[in-house]
């Protein structure tokens, strides 16, 4: 079999095993899977470390890892999803739940490792929450990140491009209590929470800055019970988006001043800051790394882009680890049905991503073009 069937035979049977955000048997199943690819190239067995109940797999890399491969198992489709959808291949393109986000990446990883002269000094985190927030693999992504000092990120590219910066993001929930009252006989001795609600979500998107590109978006509401009932409860979610720290914390502080516009109904505040901006100046010697990679290997220049959305490489830049994202393969359709992915950018980003390791590992430290101060381990 050669490499490009045999990743796409891995690949199906990636994106055949279904890791939906808390399913753990799913999730335990791919993690078996996974196991069996990356154990004896690395050289030792994957360890699982349950946090809150989730669990979450990685590799050590041994004492002193010289790099971390980041990325995730679950997906947002619900189990059941390969029923209707199942993994297809058509040419060049693959198609299933999750194979761009980031089955493939997960494929690309394991492939690369097999390539490079030193696995065994490579860590890898395969975390099980990253669709929801990370908030059980939070801290162990962060020491991770922090004993290795420089992650790769296999999250998915941006039609090719490297990810270079990602705004950061804050997640709120809003509570509205009023008072219950009947909506034919007596409305006015009620309190409408959802009436509160509505004044929020016009009011909030204006803690927006269109300039600096900080997004204040009302995003989930719920209210009321039955419609002959003056609404005594409500609940609004909201997601705020912001490039650098200090506009999510202006955000965070207007959104921990919220009041109530109508009389006699609280308001009440829970979350904040999920993750901090990943700004540009911790990709660029690890974006220079790439670009000389590719250059040896004959590939089209490496391109670099700023992405709106948040991944777990905001977690590793904010603890001081170079961090560059997007070293996935090309697609789009990201937790959308018509999801696919390259298969010929697959085998391309092994290429690279087993370069890259080889420089930032040392193996490839005899060549001349290798030898740049900006990819030595801090």
């Amino acid at each position: 079999m050669n490499a490009r069937s045999r990743e796409i035979e891995r690949l199906a049977e990636l994106v055949s095993v279904e890791t939906p955000t808390g399913d753990a048997d799913g999730l335990a199943a791919a993690q078996r899977l996974v196991c069996s690819w990356l154990d004896p190239v690395i050289g030792e067995a994957g360890m699982i470390e349950t946090v809150d109940g989730i669990d979450h797999l990685r590799w050590s890399g041994g004492g002193a890892p010289s790099v971390l491969l980041l990325g995730h198992l679950d997906t947002v489709f619900p189990k059941g999803t390969t029923v209707d959808r199942p993994f297809h291949v058509d040419g060049d393109r693959a198609t299933g739940p999750g194979v761009f986000d980031m089955k493939a990446g997960i494929v690309i990883m394991a492939a690369a490792l097999e390539r490079i002269a030193r696995p065994g000094s490579v860590a890898v985190l395969l975390s099980s929450d990253e669709e929801v927030g990370s908030l059980t693999s939070r801290a162990l992504i962060e020491r991770e990140a922090a004993r290795a000092g420089t992650v790769l990120v296999l999250e998915p590219s941006l039609d090719g491009a490297l990810k270079i910066a990602r705004r950061g993001g804050s997640i709120y929930r809003i509570g509205f209590a009023g008072r219950a009252a009947h909506a034919g006989l007596e409305p006015w001795k009620g309190r409408s929470a959802l009436a509160e609600l509505a004044h929020h979500v016009l009011a909030l998107p204006r803690l927006a800055d269109d300039a600096a590109g900080t997004t204040v978006s009302p995003t989930v509401a719920q209210a009321g019970t039955v419609t002959n009932v003056i609404p005594e409860h409500a609940d609004l979610r909201i997601d705020v988006r912001a490039w650098s720290l200090g506009e999510l914390e202006r955000v965070d502080a207007a959104m921990q001043q919220l009041g109530a516009h109508t009389d006699d109904v609280t308001v009440s505040v829970s979350g904040g800051i999920n993750r901090p901006p990943m700004e540009e100046s911790v990709s660029a010697e690890l974006l220079a790394c790439a670009r000389r990679v590719a250059a040896r290997l004959g590939h089209p220049e490496v391109e670099a882009v700023s992405a709106g959305g948040a991944s777990d490489g905001n977690f590793t830049a904010a603890v001081g680890a170079r961090t560059l994202d997007g070293l996935g393969p090309r697609g789009a359709g990201a937790h959308a049905d018509h999801e696919w992915v390259s298969i010929d950018s697959m085998m391309e980003r092994i290429e690279l991503v087993a370069g890259m390791l080889d420089e930032l590992t040392g193996a490839t430290a005899q060549h001349p073009e290798a030898q740049h101060p900006e990819v030595r381990k801090p």
